[in-house]
């Protein structure tokens, strides 16, 4: 979950559970069009992503993703592919925001294998905020690409200037089959010269890992800049699993 961004959570990848580090990074070459600057976000409809994943068993993934964004919200589509158990899923979901002084974002997800999920969040305050919110799922298998507890309540605070600059502290707390499971993100968004921007979040996760409880640090950056933006995001033992993950993202709007 994300206090700046949609709210979505998704719930836990199936894998093999070693304790063999990663070996390397890897990079993925996204085909897409389109030279804009994060400040002319608003005026672009589309947004193309497309990530690669390592995992510390040396298995890899990879997923594209589509999202159109226009008066009635955001709705994208994606698909997942892990390539060392040849698992496939296609995806699919929708968002929007709402209100001013009370912000409201509700959120659906759909996925092949009978996934449905749904959330949504609250905020107010300017430029000081805070925010809650609640996830919920039918319980079917979901790959897990954005790695926080999908059945969760959120809680949030931070500070929010209007040249886009931010400072939010956030708490992601699974409520439902997992309630030891908690993330704490700390996340920092700089805009740069010439529209640029920098977003940097400290994951802290805790939690309870084939009876062992887990202590870890994770981390994304992501730059913006004229041509799209990159992302490198790491998250330990992720989906709470014995299984390290590393994921590089590329992306165009346009």
């Amino acid at each position: 979950m994300r206090v700046s961004h949609s709210l979505r959570t998704p719930a836990k990848m199936a894998h093999p559970l070693p304790r063999r580090l990663i070996a390397s990074a890897l990079l993925t070459v996204m085909a897409g069009a389109g030279q804009a600057t994060p400040a002319a976000d608003a005026a672009l409809a589309y947004k193309l992503t497309t990530g690669a994943y390592t995992f510390s068993d040396h298995s890899t993934g990879w997923d594209v993703n589509l999202r159109h964004s226009s008066d009635w919200g955001n709705l994208w589509g994606g698909y997942f592919r892990l390539a060392s158990q040849e698992t496939t899923q296609w995806r699919a979901g929708w968002d929007r925001s709402y209100g001013t002084a009370i912000r409201m974002s509700p959120s659906i997800q759909f996925a092949s294998g009978g996934f449905v999920g749904g959330s949504v969040q609250v905020e107010t305050g300017d430029p000081w905020f805070i925010g809650a919110g609640l996830g919920r799922t039918n319980l079917r298998p979901y790959l897990n690409l954005n790695f926080d507890p999908n059945d969760a309540y959120l809680l949030s605070a931070g500070h929010r200037r209007a040249d886009n600059q931010l400072f939010m502290v956030q708490l992601v707390r699974d409520n439902r089959q997992n309630p030891d499971q908690r993330h704490l993100h700390f996340t920092w968004r700089q805009p740069l010269p010439e529209g640029d921007r920098l977003t940097l979040d400290a994951l802290y996760k805790t939690g309870i890992v084939e009876n062992e409880r887990i202590r870890r640090w994770g981390f994304s950056a992501t730059y913006d800049g004229h041509m799209g933006f990159v992302r490198l995001a790491w998250d330990p033992k992720t989906n709470f699993t014995r299984l390290d993950a590393l994921r590089f993202s590329v992306g165009s709007r346009f």
